[in-house]
């Protein structure tokens, strides 16, 4: 019998890492709670420290690459609308 893998999603992950880092309960009633293995929930525990400061610094980089990204698809648009017109007066 084949034993799958058990695959828990960011959201979940992150919650779990909160709640060890509350430190109100113990890991291993964390473990309980969340049917979770200990060792599992020190990793995304020391993960989500390690990584937690990236969030914000990132922040402002993906605005400034939104901001870019929506100029770009806005000329683009403003390009095809002009195509668009030029051929319908071509065709009449």
């Amino acid at each position: 019998m084949k034993v799958s893998r058990k695959k828990f999603s960011a959201d979940f992950k992150a919650k779990v890492a909160i709640e060890a880092l509350k430190e109100q309960k113990t890991i291993p009633e964390l473990a309980i709670q969340f049917d979770v293995h200990p060792t599992q929930i020190q990793s995304w525990k020391k993960q989500f420290v390690e990584e937690g400061s990236r969030l914000f610094s990132e922040k402002a980089v993906d605005t400034k690459r939104q901001d870019a990204e929506e100029a770009r698809l806005y000329e683009q648009i403003g390009k095809l609308q002009m195509q668009n017109d030029w051929l319908k007066k071509k065709l009449q």
